[in-house]
C-alpha cells in the first residue's frame, strides 16, 4: 500500500491565517482542509480521513471548547492541536483537561508555525503509540479470552473422559466375581469420579484457576452418598462448608480426601445391622488463607492407630494428598472417629 499523506483539519475563521497554515504545513507534505466553523468540522469529520485537528479557540459560533465537548463524546476522535491567543494560559490548561492532545499560543511570525508543526508531530505520535497500546491491550484480551474458552473445552472433555472410565470400572466391577475386587473396583470408581467432578466445577465456571469447594464437595457427597446407599449402607451425611475459593490442584485433592474418609465412614464406622449414623464433613477458613477439612462420625472410633481395616490403600491415598497439600493428618479425640486437616489455600 502506498504511504497516505497526514490529513489536517484547520478550524479557524482567519482566512489569512489559514492561508500561511496551509503553505507552511503543505511543504512538509501534510494536506490541509479548512473550515471556518465548529459545526463544519464536526460535519466534515463524519466522512473519515482526518488524522489531525487544529483547533482555534475563538470561532463564529462559541469557541473551540465547545466543539472539544463534542469530540470527546465520540469514539476514538482525531487528536486535537489547540491554538489559544498569546497569555491565555486558563484556556490552554482547560483545552488540554477537556481532551486536546497539545496546545500553541498564536504569535506573528515563523515561530507560530515551528511550534505547530512540532506540536501536530507529537500529537500524530501520541496518538501512534496510543492506537499501538489499544491494539496490544485487545490482542492481550482476546488471547486470553481463547485460552479460557480453550481451558474449559479441555476441562469438559476431561470430565467427560473420566465418567466414561468411571462407568467402565464399573462395567468391570459388575463382570468379577471376587468380593474384594469388586469393592477396589467401585472405589476406584469414586476415586475417578471426584477427579472428575473438579473438572465439571470449571467447566461450568468463569474462573478456571479455582474451585468454589461448598458447592463441589455438595455435589460429591450426593454423588457418593446415593451410591453407598445403594451398596446397603445406612449412613447419613451432613456438610457444612464456607464458601471459600481453592486452587484447581488443591481441589482435585481435597475431594480425593473427601472421597476416601467418607467411604471409609460409610465401611466401617457403624455395624451393618446397626441403622447407620451421620457422618459430617466441615470445612472452615480458621484465618486468612488457612482452612481445616475434618470428617468426623460417632461409630465404633479410630484413632489412626493398629493396622487398617480393608486394604489399607485410603489410608495411604489420604496420607499422600495431605503431603500434598502441605498439611498432616490428626485424630482429634473426640467420640467416634474424626480426621482433621489444616492447610493453606
Amino acid at each position: 500500500m502506498p504511504h497516505q499523506p497526514v490529513t489536517i483539519l484547520h478550524v479557524d475563521d482567519d482566512p489569512g491565517l489559514a492561508r500561511l497554515v496551509q503553505r507552511a504545513l503543505g511543504r512538509r507534505g501534510y494536506v490541509v482542509e479548512r473550515v471556518s466553523t465548529a459545526e463544519e468540522g464536526l460535519a466534515r469529520l463524519e466522512r473519515d480521513g482526518i488524522d489531525v485537528i487544529v483547533l482555534d479557540h475563538f470561532l463564529p459560533t462559541g469557541t473551540g471548547l465547545d466543539m472539544l465537548a463534542v469530540l470527546r463524546q465520540r469514539p476514538a476522535p482525531p487528536p486535537v492541536v489547540y491554538v489559544t491567543a498569546s497569555g491565555e494560559a486558563s484556556v490552554a490548561v482547560a483545552a488540554l483537561k477537556a481532551g486536546a492532545a497539545d496546545y500553541v499560543s498564536k504569535t506573528v511570525g515563523e515561530e507560530f508555525l515551528t511550534l505547530l508543526e512540532s506540536a501536530i508531530d507529537q500529537a500524530l505520535e501520541k496518538a501512534r503509540l496510543a492506537a499501538e497500546r489499544d491494539r496490544a491491550e485487545r490482542e492481550v484480551r482476546e488471547a486470553k479470552e481463547r485460552a479460557e474458552v480453550l481451558l474449559h473445552e479441555v476441562n469438559h472433555r476431561v470430565a467427560n473422559s473420566l465418567a466414561l472410565i468411571a462407568a467402565l470400572v464399573h462395567m468391570q466391577a459388575k463382570e468379577v466375581s471376587d468380593p474384594a475386587a469388586q469393592n477396589a473396583l467401585r472405589e476406584m470408581q469414586a476415586r475417578i469420579m471426584a477427579i472428575a467432578g473438579v473438572h465439571r466445577r470449571l467447566y461450568n465456571s468463569d474462573d478456571v484457576r479455582s474451585v468454589e469447594i461448598s458447592e463441589y464437595l455438595a455435589s460429591l457427597l450426593g454423588d457418593l452418598e446415593a451410591t453407598m446407599r445403594a451398596s446397603g449402607h445406612a449412613a447419613t451425611l451432613r456438610l457444612a462448608a464456607e464458601r471459600v475459593r481453592v486452587p484447581t490442584d488443591k481441589a482435585v485433592s481435597i475431594g480425593v480426601v473427601v472421597t476416601e474418609l467418607v467411604t471409609n465412614a460409610f465401611k466401617y464406622a457403624y455395624p451393618a445391622d446397626g441403622g447407620g449414623g451421620e457422618i459430617r464433613v466441615r470445612f472452615n477458613e480458621i484465618a486468612d488463607g488457612k482452612v481445616t477439612l475434618r470428617v468426623e462420625d460417632d461409630g465404633v472410633g479410630w484413632r489412626g492407630e493398629g493396622p487398617a481395616k480393608g486394604t489399607g490403600m485410603g489410608s495411604r491415598i489420604v496420607a499422600a494428598m495431605a503431603r500434598g497439600l502441605g498439611s498432616e493428618i490428626a485424630y482429634p479425640a473426640q467420640r467416634g472417629c474424626c480426621v482433621s486437616l489444616e492447610f493453606q489455600v
